[in-house]
């Protein structure tokens, strides 16, 4: 085994904004490759059948589900960041719950000096910290 990698499957035409948005919040992050589905292949000519990004050195792979399923993401799986200062996670909680949901507001908990858990507006859940 070579590696474990992250992969999130997007309903619909979502997976480059999703990326774009990423990689734009989270400084030394970006998009390394991106395989598009041409016409008449399985999925929505111009989608993603198959992308990766890197969040600071985190690998993610990713795609545009060309397959509607009764599923999409849940908040028991999380992307957990550890911020380095008081400005950048306010700044990312703020960004991520424009459109989003609030599942712990941000705030000082016995664990962290301040956390705060959202699921963004793509679905895709995330817990930010700022280490005591």
């Amino acid at each position: 085994m070579k590696k474990v990698t992250p992969f999130l499957m997007f309903q619909g035409n979502n997976a480059e904004e999703a990326m774009n948005y990423y990689t734009s919040l989270i400084e030394g992050s970006k998009i390394t490759s991106m395989i598009r589905y041409g016409a008449n292949e399985a999925g929505a000519e111009g989608s993603i059948m198959q992308a990766a990004f890197t969040l600071k050195d985190q690998e993610f792979m990713c795609i545009d589900s060309n397959i509607k399923h009764q599923f999409t993401f849940t908040p028991s799986f999380s992307i957990f960041l550890t911020c380095d200062t008081e400005e950048e996670i306010d700044r990312i909680y703020a960004s991520l719950t424009d459109g989003g949901e609030v599942l712990m507001p941000l705030g000082d908990y016995s664990f962290s000096k301040k956390f705060g858990w959202i699921s963004d507006k793509f679905g895709v859940s995330w817990q930010l910290t700022l280490p005591i």
